[in-house]
């Protein structure tokens, strides 16, 4: 099989690499990717992941058997849709379902037509009536854009100065764009989080092992929000029975809950999920694999990726076999982030205990040398998330990481 990956960042990376295990594959494409992939075999295609005809046309000219798409942003702009109607097969959700992770108010409808536990909410476009009602609920209390914001469009106000502060700049500063023209004001959900993704067609839901992210940018969670500093796999403060209600009552239901909207959903479904008291309750959901999440959950996979898509897209059920060892990884971000970052450091080098899945780099004349807030993330696997942590931290501190800055707890909260 010949494979196209859409997307450029750690989490295509990661999705290639697993696809080039499979004895099935012959060549694994990614458009743009970025050069830290080619250390891996991975064929680098320049071609940006909004050229939707420049795409098909590459895609057909090579015979690709299918394409896989990494980030939301193709998703919502139609490339599923384009390929399709250009007769190729691609996996992912359509245009209409990946509005599942488009807006928040739309999954939000999702989520109550469907009895999908969620915190309560109200979605506003007036700004003074948003703050209004955040001035009537109290703190704390969650502010989303109602859009994409990378990850970054989301504040957990502990005041209500905060509170209001976000409003203004998502709703009349336009820090996000259109995105923030729409807010969702949420109820505090106090819990531990957990992502929870699973590969979907139509009704059928096949989830993976699930995983911790750290969103904030230093240790013990301080700092702004970043599109994640790393991730753990498995979370044994999580209990089973929780993920077994999560898959039951919030993935199988959202599944069918889209079917029945009309707008069926094929890909990866991506649930953010919070451990409440009264049960697991959905934070968000994504149409597609989480980033630092796919980094340590897809080195758990003993099973081929590749065949698992093509039997999904073929209607067949597909096999997948998890290992029980742990996986931990950390982000090395650019000092700053997820302000204005440094640039044009170079990448260090790392012992062969771990694996590099590269991020926010180019290649300068031949050195690989950042250029993204997150420039790339250290993993390990071992039997226990001590063991993995251990190994990944060694890396880290053996390495020249000068410009650079990381977390130094991940995975910490699955010790305690």
């Amino acid at each position: 099989m010949k494979i196209l990956i859409i997307g450029s960042g750690g989490r295509e990376h990661a999705i290639a690499k697993k696809m080039l295990e499979s004895s099935h594959v012959t060549d694994v494409f990614c458009a743009k990717g970025n050069p830290g992939m080619k250390k891996d075999g991975i064929q680098l295609v320049d071609i940006a992941e909004d050229k939707h005809e420049e795409l098909i046309s590459f895609a057909k000219d090579q015979e690709i058997d299918w394409t896989f798409v990494g980030p939301e942003i193709p998703l919502l702009n139609g490339i599923v849709d384009d390929f399709q109607a250009a007769g190729l097969r691609i996996f992912g959700p359509n245009k209409a379902a990946a509005m599942i992770e488009g807006s928040k108010e739309f999954a939000k409808k999702i989520m109550v037509d469907n009895q999908i536990p969620t915190a309560d909410y109200e979605a506003f476009t007036d700004y003074e009536a948003a703050c209004a009602y955040v001035k009537e609920k109290g703190t704390p209390i969650v502010i989303k854009a109602d859009g994409l914001a990378a990850g970054k469009g989301v504040t957990v106000a502990m005041t209500l100065d905060e509170a209001l502060q976000a409003l203004k700049e998502m709703m009349t500063d336009h820090r996000f764009g259109e995105s923030g023209d729409k807010v969702v004001v949420e109820e505090f959900l106090a819990g531990e989080e957990f992502s929870l993704l699973a590969f979907v067609k139509n009704e059928k839901v096949y989830p993976m092992v699930i995983a911790q992210d750290h969103k904030r940018a230093y240790d013990n969670d301080l700092g702004p929000n970043t599109g994640g500093m790393g991730a753990y796999s498995p979370v044994p403060q999580i209990p089973s029975e929780m993920v077994d209600t999560a898959v039951e009552k919030i993935l199988k239901a959202a599944a069918l809950g889209m079917v029945k909207n009309g707008t069926s959903f094929t890909g990866i479904l991506y649930a953010g999920l919070i451990a409440t008291d009264a049960g697991p309750k959905v934070i968000e959901f994504n149409a597609r694999f989480g980033d630092p999440e796919t980094q340590v959950v897809l080195p758990r996979l003993t099973s081929d990726l590749a065949q698992v898509i093509d039997d999904i897209l073929n209607d067949q059920e597909p096999e997948l076999v998890w290992s029980d060892q742990a996986s931990v990884g950390v982000v090395l971000a650019a000092e700053g982030y997820p302000n204005a970052y440094q640039k044009g450091m170079p990448t260090p080098s790392f012992d062969d205990q771990v694996t590099i899945y590269y991020a926010g780099v180019v290649d300068d004349q031949g050195e690989i040398r950042a250029s993204g807030g997150r420039v790339l993330l250290v993993e390990a696997e071992a039997e226990t998330i001590e063991a993995a942590q251990t190994k990944v931290y060694q890396a880290l501190d053996h390495a020249k990481t000068e410009g650079y800055f990381y977390r130094k707890d991940i995975g910490a909260k699955s010790l305690k």
